[in-house]
C-alpha cells in the first residue's frame, strides 16, 4: 500500500494552475444532422430563468436553512499535499464557527476519482484504478483525522449513488437542449486532462504547467452549450457581487465571461475510467462534469439509487464553495451554467483562496522543497499546523511557509501568549487560593476596563469569522491573551498576595478575571485549535462534554463562578524546539 502511494507526483488536480478550457472555434466543429432531441426554446429559456431566480433568492437564507460548506473533491492521482490540507483546515475552521453559532452545518469533502490520469497513475503503481482510488481516498481520510477535520459527508465519485446522480443530471441537461455532439481536434495535455489552445503553449507544444508536450487528438465528443448562458451569468454577477469572493476574484471571473464563453467538451472517447455517457456507452463523462456533481450527491446518504430532485431537497444549495484560485473558472462559470441548465439553484458563494509557497518559492518535487502535511502534523501536532496556516496566511491571498517562521509563530502565540498566561495564573491560584475561585467572574470584573477590552475583541473576532477573515479573527483572539498578560503584569498579584488583607482579596479577583478571559479564548479560538482549547477548558475545571456543548454565546463575560475548582496547572502547549529532528522519538506540539 505504501509503495502505491509513493508512486504519484505530489500534485492534486484542484491545485493545478488551469489556464483555460478548450478553445472551440466554430469552423473546427463538424455538426451532425442527427442531434439529440431537445426541449423547445421557450421551455429552455424558462428553465434558465427559473435557475437564475433561485440563485438570486438563495442569498436570503432563513435561520432554519443548513450552512452547507464544501471543499473541492480532491483528485486522487497522488496522495494529499499541503495545498489540499490548507483548504480543508480553513473549511473546518469555518464549519466549527458556524456550529458555535448554533447553525446546522453540513460540511462536505471527498475525492474525485475518475479520468485518464487516475488510470495512468494506477498503472504506474501496478494496481487497478479502483484499488488505487481506494488507497488514496483512505489517505485523505487518515490525514483529515490527524488534522481534526470534523466533516459531515465524504463523497467519492466512484460511489454508485454518485454515478446515479451524474447520469440523471446529464439527462436533464440533455433534455433542456444543452448537449450536442461534434468532432474536435486539438492539442491535449494528459496531466491537465484538457485541450489547450496553441497560443497558450510553450515551445514544442509543451504545457506551461507540466512542461510536457501535448499530444494531438481528434475525438467525437459531446459538448455543453456554455455560450448560451453568457448573458445569464453576466446578470447574476452584476446583481449578486457577493457571489464570488474575495472581490478581486469577481473581477477575474467577469473578465473571463466578457471575453466570450465557448462551449466545452463534456465527454471523452479515449478514456475508459469514468462514468459512461447515458446514451453512448463508448464515451465517458468528462471529469469536471462528473466531479462537480459530488456537491449534490453527497446529500444522498446511503441510498444507492438516489433521485436527483429528492437529493437536492436534502440541503442544496451550498452556502459556500471553498476552492483554490486555480479552479475558480470551473466553479464560477461552468458550474453555475450547468445548474441553470438543469433548473437547479446556484450556490450562495464561491470563495477562491490563494496558493502556498515554501521559503518564498513555488513548491515542487523537482525543486526538492515539497511540504508534506503528514510530516508536519506528526512532528508538530494538529493545533500548531492548523493555527499557523490560518493565522499566518491572509485568507484569499497567497501565503508562504518557512520552518523557522512556523516554529517562532506557534511558540510565541500558543506556548507563550496563551499557554504561559494560563499556566502561571493557575499556579498563583493553586498557591494562594487552593485552586478555587473566590468570586464570580462577573462580580470580580465589575467596572474593570479589561473586561470591556475582552468584550470588544470578542465582537471583532466574530465579525471577522463571519466575513471569512480567518487570520484577523485569530489576531483578535490572540490580542485577548496579550491584554491578559499585560493586565497580570501590571497588577502583579504575586506581590499583592504578600501584602495580605484587601490587597490579597484584590489579587484573588485578578486571577478570576484573567481565567475568565482564558475561558473566553478557549471558546473563541476553538474553530482553529480545537485540541488546545479543549485542554484549556479542562484546566478550568470543565469536562470534554461541556466543551463540546459550548456555543458562541459562551464568549459572553461571566461564565466562571465563585467556588469553582480549577485543575492542577500543567502546560497546555509544549514549546517546540528548533532542532526537533534531533529527537524523532519525541512528539512535540499540541496534544500529540
Amino acid at each position: 500500500m505504501a509503495a502505491r502511494i509513493s508512486c504519484g507526483a505530489w500534485l492534486a488536480r484542484p491545485w493545478h494552475a488551469v489556464a483555460s478550457r478548450p478553445s472551440i472555434s466554430k469552423p473546427r466543429l463538424q455538426f451532425r444532422h442527427a442531434l439529440f432531441s431537445s426541449s423547445s426554446p421557450s421551455s429552455s429559456a424558462a428553465a434558465t430563468r427559473g435557475a437564475v431566480c433561485c440563485a438570486g433568492s438563495s442569498n436570503g437564507a432563513s435561520e432554519t436553512d443548513p450552512f452547507v460548506l464544501t471543499t473541492p473533491l480532491y483528485y486522487v492521482n497522488a496522495p494529499p499535499h499541503m495545498g489540499s490540507a490548507y483548504t480543508t483546515i480553513a473549511a473546518d475552521a469555518i464549519a466549527r464557527f458556524q456550529r458555535l453559532l448554533g447553525k446546522k452545518v453540513i460540511f462536505i469533502t471527498g475525492t474525485d476519482e475518475h479520468g485518464e490520469k487516475i488510470a495512468t497513475a494506477a498503472s504506474a503503481c501496478g494496481s487497478s484504478p479502483r484499488e488505487h482510488c481506494d488507497v488514496i481516498s483512505q489517505a485523505y481520510k487518515a490525514l483529515w483525522k490527524d488534522l481534526d477535520i470534523a466533516y459531515d459527508r465524504f463523497i467519492r465519485t466512484t460511489d454508485t449513488k454518485h454515478e446515479a446522480i451524474v447520469k440523471q443530471f446529464y439527462s436533464r441537461v440533455l433534455e433542456n437542449g444543452d448537449i450536442y455532439r461534434a468532432d474536435y481536434e486539438g492539442l491535449y495535455c494528459i496531466n491537465c486532462e484538457e485541450y489547450k489552445d496553441e497560443k497558450d503553449l510553450l515551445d514544442n507544444n509543451c504545457c506551461p504547467m507540466h512542461l510536457k508536450p501535448c499530444v494531438r487528438r481528434k475525438e467525437d465528443n459531446y459538448f455543453f452549450a456554455l455560450s448560451k448562458y453568457q448573458k445569464s451569468l453576466e446578470e447574476i454577477l452584476e446583481e449578486n457581487p457577493e457571489f464570488i469572493q474575495p472581490p478581486f476574484r469577481l473581477n477575474e471571473v467577469q473578465s473571463w465571461i466578457r471575453s466570450g464563453l465557448k462551449d466545452f467538451s463534456i465527454s471523452r472517447a479515449s478514456v475508459d475510467w469514468g462514468i459512461p455517457v447515458p446514451n453512448d456507452k463508448k464515451q465517458t463523462i468528462y471529469v469536471w462534469f462528473d466531479a462537480l456533481l459530488g456537491y449534490i450527491s453527497a446529500f444522498s446518504g446511503e441510498n444507492k439509487q438516489p433521485d436527483l430532485q429528492d437529493t437536492v431537497s436534502l440541503g442544496w444549495p451550498a452556502s459556500l464553495h471553498l476552492i483554490g484560485k486555480d479552479i475558480l473558472r470551473f466553479h464560477a462559470v461552468y458550474w453555475p451554467a450547468m445548474l441553470m441548465s438543469a433548473g437547479l439553484s446556484l450556490p450562495k458563494k464561491v470563495f477562491g483562496h490563494g496558493f502556498l509557497t515554501k521559503d518564498g518559492m513555488k513548491m515542487g518535487k523537482s525543486l526538492g522543497n515539497t511540504l508534506e502535511p503528514n510530516d508536519l502534523v506528526h512532528r508538530f501536532g494538529s493545533d500548531a499546523v492548523r493555527y499557523f496556516f490560518v493565522r499566518e496566511v491572509e485568507f484569499g491571498s497567497d501565503g508562504d511557509y518557512s520552518e523557522d517562521r512556523f516554529i517562532n509563530t506557534v511558540n510565541a502565540h500558543l506556548a507563550n501568549t496563551i499557554g504561559n498566561l494560563l499556566n502561571r495564573t493557575l499556579g498563583l491560584l493553586r498557591k494562594n487560593c487552593k485552586s478555587t475561585l473566590v468570586v464570580d467572574s462577573s462580580t470580580a470584573a465589575d467596572g474593570n476596563a479589561f473586561k470591556d477590552t475582552v468584550e470588544m475583541l470578542v465582537g471583532k473576532a466574530r465579525v471577522h469569522y463571519e466575513n471569512l477573515s480567518l487570520s484577523t479573527a485569530c489576531e483578535a483572539v490572540l490580542e485577548i491573551g496579550s491584554s491578559g498578560n499585560s493586565y497580570i503584569d501590571e497588577r502583579a498579584p504575586w506581590s499583592l498576595f504578600k501584602q495580605g488583607g484587601a490587597a490579597s482579596e484584590a489579587a484573588a479577583k485578578d486571577l478570576v478575571i484573567v481565567l475568565e478571559a482564558m475561558r473566553i479564548i478557549a471558546v473563541a479560538l476553538s474553530p482553529v485549535t480545537p485540541r488546545l482549547c479543549l485542554r484549556i477548558y479542562e484546566q478550568l475545571g470543565y469536562s470534554a462534554d461541556q466543551f463540546n456543548a459550548a456555543t458562541w454565546s459562551d464568549t459572553r463575560w461571566g461564565g466562571l463562578k465563585g467556588g469553582q475548582v480549577m485543575a492542577q496547572p500543567k502546560p497546555v502547549f509544549a514549546r517546540i524546539e528548533n532542532k526537533v529532528e534531533e529527537d524523532s522519538s519525541t512528539k512535540v506540539g499540541a496534544g500529540r
